[in-house]
């Protein structure tokens, strides 16, 4: 039987910096559900890249000093670049695409050719508002305040001869792929794309530039380049061969199943990207889902904000998998979530080292200390849990209870059975509906349940008597590592690593770790070995862990600093003779101190030629102990007007020069030779 098809992809993230912890959120739920269809037997393919033109990209390349490419090449195949993040991440996609790949480009100008030829991209001139760090033009009227709509930043006023596409000519059709179909999810946005862009009426689209040249040639207009968004939203199909050779599985997997895109991004998604696509007589994708922000102190995360949280720190202190899981357990996918490091560090010690670790932990202990690691054989499920696993999968069954005498202990391991069983119909109801968070919920609820079956059954108490209960105490520690290997087949699209750990710890083989296996209880192999193995996930220290967390986060922070900066050269020019009102000396220090009750200031007593010694006071203090600069010659103007310091008169300024090192100011007194006598005027 051919396998079924399942295309999804991330948005392509803008190299204009590092990436963040919230691109790192829709990366890793993207390739979470990418992994589960995979374990369900789906042929998957899962795209995520790169957006590398436009305006931003060319003025972060001037400042830096290097062409447009070199800049968008060290972020994305540089050390910590975006390749190495996914990598880091442990991302299982399957293709990467970046829009300055030669196959990409030459696609994107047979696009706008056809756009072109059938009517829909037209010449004009555009003038309006344009903001630059969103790449996005608007009208007056849809700004807020006078600021971006999206972003809340600057706009600024923009008029140039470009092409536009004929957005509005498809206005009544993306309405109504909105309102009737399932085609934006969650429903929230649908009604924010229709109020907020639909009803006020679509305009056409700004597809072209001209004030800048870091993008697609119109191969057919020289001195236009393709507006980024034309770009950006056909990576989706470039990438899998439409109008190139590079690929030939267009036809396989288009369209899409689903687009993973933030909700900032989401009207670029739900109404130019199908307007495109009707222009060009493509089928459109079956679902873009907006999830929403990761906010950092109330506020959404920002590379040009630089409230951003850095994702190798994270991962690098409390593990891939961890940060994983905290990213798909904590947040509901489709609405914002606060992030705190607190708030990681508990949910990694509640949910992982308390339930799950220990879970894990006791039993395979129990069953190393009591049967040596190999459970007996005749302690796996018996008949009745089999019929009532069964049951519950063929028919679906919801709210079955489990009876029986209140003394008989067998009534634990049904009602054990019972979650367990039912656990993979209930996560992939949740994972089909883009709810991660709550298929994670209800894995955790079995898992909480098999640690209150650890207590309810005791088999510390059963195993005083082995001869009378040792086939029970097998019994139970076979139910314990039987639920543990179902929740264990289900966490693997989001603990990978982990997983393979913990099936190896409780000795679950390769046919025993399928999507299939899940929904069978009794799969775990009887005479099953147990390791007890290193602690999955151990528990964090807060306090600690949060010092260390700031210590590094200001490392990496001084690090990504230019060694060297200095001061921009003031463009206004001052006359000659102004200059020369300055009266610039040579003046020996006779003696220097540090002014009391001020951790700054360095008293000084100067020569300055005229026989009566000067007073200067300088904060210079962090830079210099006053001992070692008396017998020094320095620079003073001598001409300004006395002014009061901790109730002490200075009459002059020496003169420093300053600039800043990895973030901290540096600064060093001018000192000349000392052979210059005091009062020399410096000319």
């Amino acid at each position: 039987m051919e396998k079924k098809k399942f295309y999804i992809t991330t948005p392509i993230y803008y190299p204009s910096d590092k990436l963040h912890i919230g691109h790192t959120y829709c990366t890793v739920a993207t390739d979470a559900m990418a992994r589960y269809k995979r374990l369900t037997g789906c042929d998957v393919m899962f795209l995520t890249g790169t957006d590398e033109h436009g305006q931003k990209i060319e003025d972060k390349a001037r400042e830096a000093g290097v062409t447009p490419k070199e800049f968008v090449d060290r972020i994305v195949d540089g050390p910590q670049g975006v390749r190495d993040l996914w990598k880091l991440m442990n991302i299982s996609n399957d293709r990467f695409i970046r829009t300055t790949d030669d196959y990409h480009v030459a696609a994107v100008q047979k696009i706008f050719k056809r756009m072109h030829d059938n009517g829909d991209i037209y010449k004009g001139t555009y003038k309006g508002k344009y903001c630059k760090p969103c790449e996005s033009f608007w009208t007056e009227s849809q700004l807020v305040d006078g600021k971006c709509p999206d972003c809340g930043r600057e706009v600024q006023d923009a008029e140039e001869e470009a092409y536009f596409f004929r957005l509005s000519k498809y206005a009544d059709k993306v309405r109504d792929l909105l309102e009737n179909t399932d085609f934006l999810q969650p429903r929230s946005r649908v009604n924010e794309m229709v109020k907020n862009f639909i009803d006020p009426g679509l305009e056409d689209l700004c597809v072209s530039r001209t004030s800048f040249t870091w993008g697609i040639p119109v191969d057919f207009d020289p001195g236009h380049v393709v507006y980024v968004w034309v770009d950006a939203l056909f990576n989706y199909t470039t990438a899998l061969g439409f109008l190139n050779d590079k690929y030939d599985d267009y036809d396989h997997y288009w369209p899409a199943d689903y687009h993973f895109v933030g909700k900032e991004i989401v009207r670029f998604h739900s109404i130019i990207w199908p307007a495109m696509l009707m222009s060009m007589g493509m089928p459109l994708p079956k679902h873009v889902f907006g999830h929403g922000w990761l906010l950092l102190d109330g506020g959404k995360m920002s590379k040009s904000k630089g409230n951003v949280v850095d994702p190798y720190i994270l991962a690098e202190k409390f593990g891939v998998d961890a940060l994983r899981f905290f990213l798909m357990r904590t947040f509901p996918f489709g609405s914002d979530g606060n992030f705190s490091n607190e708030l990681l560090i508990q949910t990694i010690n509640t949910d992982l080292a308390n339930d799950l670790g220990n879970l894990v932990s006791r039993t395979t202990a129990m069953a190393g200390k009591y049967f040596g690691g190999t459970l007996p054989a005749g302690c796996g499920a018996t008949d009745t849990e089999k019929r009532l696993a069964d049951a519950l999968n063929a028919d679906g069954a919801n709210g079955v209870a489990v009876g029986g005498d209140a003394g008989d202990p067998r009534r634990f391991d049904l009602d054990l059975v019972l979650k367990a069983a039912a656990l993979r119909r209930i996560y992939e109801q949740q994972m089909e509906s883009c709810a991660p968070h709550n298929a994670l919920a209800e894995v955790f609820k079995v898992i909480q349940r098999a640690n209150k079956y650890i207590d309810e059954t005791a088999p510390w108490a059963l195993a005083k008597d082995m001869e009378a209960n040792g086939a029970r105490l097998a019994h139970v520690l076979y139910n314990l590592l039987e639920a543990t290997r179902v929740c264990g087949i289900l966490l693997s699209p989001f603990m990978p690593d982990s997983m393979e750990k913990l099936f190896a710890q409780i000795g679950a083989p390769a046919e025993a770790r399928t999507w299939d296996s899940a929904a069978v209880w009794g799969s775990l192999p009887e005479t099953v070995s147990v390791t007890k193995g290193e602690n999955l996930f151990p528990r964090i220290d807060m306090d600690k862990a949060i010092a260390e967390l700031e210590a590094a986060a200001e490392a990496a922070k001084k690090a990504a600093l230019p060694a060297i900066e200095v001061e921009p050269q003031l463009e206004e020019k001052v006359d000659f003779d102004t200059f020369c009102k300055s009266d610039f000396r040579a003046v020996k220090v006779k003696a220097c101190e540090a002014v009391k009750k001020s951790a700054k200031l360095l008293k000084f007593t100067l020569d300055d030629g005229t026989g009566v010694d000067r007073q200067i006071l300088s904060g210079i203090h962090a830079w210099y102990e006053p001992e070692t600069l008396v017998g020094k010659t320095l620079i003073a103007i001598v001409n300004l007007p006395p002014r009061k310091m901790m109730g002490l008169e200075s009459n002059g300024m020496l003169i420093s020069a300053v600039h800043t090192e990895k973030g901290q100011e540096a600064l060093h007194l001018i000192m000349v030779d000392d052979a210059i006598p005091a009062g020399a005027k410096l000319c």
